[in-house]
């Protein structure tokens, strides 16, 4: 289990390296925002989608399926990013790998924060983490790898 996670560790690591904004602004959020709102509607994925940047919330959809559940659990996971600044299964998979969970070495209120998949920071280049991008309602690696993919296509498409 360990060296899995230590190879999760280092995929995530690279992708926060990789995946980074040259700007982010309110309409930058929006269409984020739309685009996986579309990818989750086409796919009929039972999530809510959350774009924030310093602290405000830009986009919100939750889509069938889904609940005032998965709403804690992008602010707890949000948290996470906040606090951290890198994505929120990074942070969970990084108490792991060094023998621990995040829930015993954070220190921090469970109904706070969850270093659960689904996060990721919105990263500027030269800046750092200004923000958010997030689902909630599937398991936590794959909340995690929609939200990547969904980013990897929006970088490449728009440039930004």
């Amino acid at each position: 289990m360990a060296a899995a996670d230590e190879e999760l560790l280092a995929t995530l690591v690279e992708q926060e390296e990789r995946l980074r904004f040259r700007r982010f602004d309110n309409e930058t959020a929006l269409a984020l925002g739309a685009q996986l709102l579309a990818a989750a509607r086409e796919r009929g994925l039972p999530v809510t989608i959350s774009v924030r940047r310093n602290g405000q919330r830009l986009f919100h959809a939750a889509l069938p399926g889904t609940s005032a559940d998965n709403d804690a659990w992008i602010e707890r996971k949000s948290r996470v990013v906040d606090r951290f600044g890198h994505s929120s299964y990074l942070v969970g998979t990084q108490f792991r790998v060094q023998g621990g969970t995040f829930e015993e070495g954070a220190r921090l209120d469970p109904d706070r924060y969850a270093a659960h998949g689904g996060v990721f920071p919105v990263i500027v280049s030269d800046v750092g983490p200004i923000g958010t991008v997030g689902v909630s309602g599937l398991p936590q690696a794959e909340d995690h790898a929609f939200v990547v993919e969904e980013l990897e296509k929006f970088l490449t498409a728009s440039n930004r």
